[in-house]
């Protein structure tokens, strides 16, 4: 019997760590409205250069923020410590719980994950269920240049 238990808490842990349905989900009908949205931080780093000329720099779009690959610079970073994202989810929902998250400390590069966001908000419009969430973060942990965003999750029940 501890065993199945076990088994069925594994399994559920591995499915996305929550047990709850994320209906910001890109793969599940989510996205980003990216006209209203926070400017993408562009980083000064060249990936690609021909000569000392750099062709190309790396940046990721809002969208990294709905999909569930969560690695080191796997995220959307925008410019400063205050910012905002603006999800239309898969349906309208009643919603019941928001997960923001982040990788930890010891993945982290550099050792640390200033960049993380510290403060945020998650605004609804005045109805009971909605199609569309308003991620607003106020301040980072001490980042000057940028905040970065790895995960943005949104959990409740669908408006029948």
């Amino acid at each position: 019997q501890a065993q199945i238990i076990v088994n069925n808490a594994l399994k559920l842990y591995s499915q996305d760590k929550t047990g709850m349905v994320d209906f910001a989900l890109e793969s599940g009908g989510g996205s980003i409205l990216s006209t209203r949205c926070s400017e993408t931080y562009e980083t000064k780093t060249a990936l690609i250069s021909l000569f000392g000329i750099p062709l190309w720099y790396f940046s990721q779009s809002p969208r990294v923020v709905i999909q569930p690959d969560m690695y080191p610079g796997n995220c959307w970073a925008f410019k400063g410590s205050q910012g905002y994202l603006v999800v239309r989810l898969s349906m309208k929902i009643y919603p019941t719980a928001f997960t923001l998250e982040h990788i930890p400390k010891t993945l982290s590069p550099t050792g640390n994950i200033t960049s993380a966001p510290r403060n945020f908000s998650v605004y609804e419009k005045n109805e009971d269920a909605f199609p569309i969430v308003e991620l607003r973060i106020f301040s980072n942990w001490g980042h000057a240049e940028y905040t970065c965003l790895y995960r943005f999750r949104v959990h409740g029940k669908p408006a029948e």
